[in-house]
């Protein structure tokens, strides 16, 4: 359900279960809320995809991060690139357990791409992302995106029974 935080299913090693998706997340959210960079789980952006983590920084940035628990889903992601017309700064997220080197590969575009090691406590970034700034139509656009889908979340919690009404595009 869209209006979830996500939630991986099981891990598929005894490693990955140290740190699973949603634990990675909420402590990449502890950090970013440290530095007033306030963000939403499963954003769901034009195309069908959905950001793991979506925000916005207090100079009005938007932020992607993309988190990857297990070497397998990483390796296997073929989608990630598209996220990167939606966003400022685009960060990879992974759990304290995997290697970092592998994100160093041309293939993950690491001039581009920040790098923060998660667990379920807290986060550190290891390579800031670089700035490839959005067109300014393009930003309000996704900040519009944003807020109304964080403002919807925010009813629904209030009121279930709003739920039918407005859906996440």
């Amino acid at each position: 359900m869209a209006d979830a935080p996500f939630l991986l299913d099981t891990p598929a090693t005894p490693a990955e279960s140290l740190c699973d998706a949603s634990q990675a997340a909420r402590g990449i959210m502890r950090l970013f809320a440290r530095n007033d960079i306030w963000t939403l789980t499963e954003m769901p952006l034009r195309g069908g995809r959905r950001a793991d983590l979506m925000g916005v920084d207090a100079k009005g940035h938007v932020i992607i991060v993309e988190i990857k628990v297990s070497r397998a889903d990483l390796t296997g992601d073929g989608k990630w690139t598209d996220y990167l017309d939606h966003c400022d700064k685009f960060y990879w997220g992974i759990g304290a357990h995997l290697d970092p080197a592998i994100l160093e590969g041309e293939a993950f575009q690491p001039e581009r791409c920040g790098l923060i090691v998660a667990d379920g406590y807290d986060a550190e970034i290891l390579r800031p992302a670089a700035r490839h700034p959005l067109a300014p139509a393009r930003r309000k656009v996704e900040v519009e995106r944003l807020a109304r889908t964080a403002l919807r979340r925010a009813t629904v919690a209030c009121d279930p029974a709003c739920a039918p009404w407005g859906g996440e595009q």
